[in-house]
């Protein structure tokens, strides 16, 4: 990949969850030649406990020249903002990032895919328990991504916000970003 300051070298994918955040940013961190972290394994240590070094980790992470990660986690959220040159907002609908996180988590609980350190999707019921299930959660904070985006983007002059509305302009982006620049 060209060392070219039209290409970022700093990225920060944000989203819903289950709008395809880690995908999108594993697919530009592929493209790109960039280093890639997933920002819930520096975030989630052993049955699902917070991990007392995630502020540290993602501070060094983010310290290097170039990365990709996810925008998300309150306590290092303006950290990351404030060291990224791009933020690409997958500013999917409701409807798709709803059935993405259900069939996600569906599989990954029928499947028992280990994610995190040891952890696994809790049974399927806690949906109707846990007011904080990833599925209840995805739908309670959908609304919010946008403003905090927005926010982050006008106190950031220096941040170029790239806002996708659909997986198409996804793909469309990557391609003219990295792919033609190779």
């Amino acid at each position: 990949m060209p060392d070219s300051p039209a290409v970022p070298r700093r990225i920060l994918v944000a989203g819903a969850s289950g709008a395809g955040k880690s995908t999108l940013a594993r697919r530009i961190a592929e493209a790109s030649g960039l280093p890639y972290q997933e920002i819930d394994a520096l975030f989630h240590g052993p049955d699902w406990t917070a991990r007392p070094s995630f502020a540290d980790d993602v501070d060094r992470f983010t310290a290097q020249a170039a990365w990709v990660t996810e925008w998300q986690y309150g306590p290092v959220r303006e950290l990351l903002a404030d060291r990224a040159q791009v933020l690409v907002f997958l500013d999917y609908a409701r409807p798709l990032v709803m059935r993405r996180v259900i069939v996600r988590t569906v599989r990954r609980r029928l499947r028992r895919e280990e994610l995190w350190n040891g952890n696994t999707e809790g049974p399927l019921r806690t949906f109707f328990t846990d007011p904080e299930h990833i599925v209840r959660w995805a739908w309670s904070t959908h609304a919010t991504r946008g403003a905090l985006v927005d926010e982050a983007a006008a106190r950031r002059p220096h941040l170029e916000v790239v806002r996708l509305q659909r997986p198409r302009d996804a793909e469309a982006w990557l391609e003219k970003t990295f792919r033609s620049a190779q």
